[in-house]
């Protein structure tokens, strides 16, 4: 069984938008778990733009699920991941300007004290995710810096025109059998949608989809409970 974490981050994005109270993130999270998802995620960025420090806090109090807490590599988000202390981290890159994330993180230079974040982390009996392109090179070196799982940023995949697909979903492929081969857990996300999700899940060892921003937008029409659904009928669930 695939698992579904639903990202929340843009129920926040609105509420922002307004600098108001609503709409609830938290609101839309107890939704989505009442309707079937299996892990809540959440984007704690560096600039604050939609979720909240104390949107965190409550996050970790209200999800019986799993909570997902997507972060930058930095030493005042390790802080607060340990004060936190959500069921697992998602290391992701981040640039100031960008709309969204864009990319993974480029592990092939990351500096000696991602290293001991991330045995501080798992210490802490989080589990540690980085978030990768689908390249054997990436794949190879979060094993060789002991994450527990990588979550191929599937963002090209979803982005291709229809000629160029196949060729995206085969470096899906091969990048999730060497996170495999390297005892990593496989997880995939970004781009991801009611249309482009089926392929997704032929790729070999997948355990995990997190998925926002199609399901927000989805909701917006038929409301969480049922957007939560429509995606857990497509994971055959």
């Amino acid at each position: 069984m695939i698992r579904l974490g639903v990202n929340v981050d843009h129920v926040a994005t609105v509420r922002e938008a307004r600098k108001t109270y609503e709409p609830d993130p938290i609101a839309a999270a107890i939704a989505a778990e009442m309707a079937g998802a299996d892990q809540i995620t959440i984007h704690l960025r560096e600039d604050r733009r939609h979720i909240q420090n104390r949107d965190a806090r409550m996050m970790r109090e209200a999800v019986h699920t799993s909570l997902n807490l997507e972060m930058a590599g930095t030493v005042e988000m390790q802080e607060i991941a340990l004060a936190l202390k959500p069921d697992a981290i998602c290391l992701v890159p981040e640039r100031r300007e960008e709309v969204t994330t864009e990319g993974g993180l480029n592990l092939l230079d990351a500096p000696p004290s991602l290293s001991e974040m991330i045995g501080a982390v798992k210490d802490a009996d989080i589990l540690v995710t980085a978030f990768v392109d689908p390249s054997i090179d990436q794949i190879q070196q979060a094993g060789r810096l002991r994450f527990d799982a990588v979550e191929i940023h599937t963002g090209a995949y979803a982005n291709a025109s229809r000629a160029q697909r196949d060729a995206e979903l085969r470096k899906i492929h091969d990048a999730a059998s060497a996170a495999r081969h390297l005892g990593l857990r496989v997880h995939a996300g970004h781009g991801l949608n009611y249309h482009n999700l089926t392929p997704i899940l032929e790729v070999p060892y997948l355990e995990e989809l997190n998925i926002g921003h199609s399901i927000i937008s989805r909701a917006i029409f038929v409301g969480m409970d049922r957007a939560v659904r429509e995606m857990l009928a497509l994971l055959g669930r």
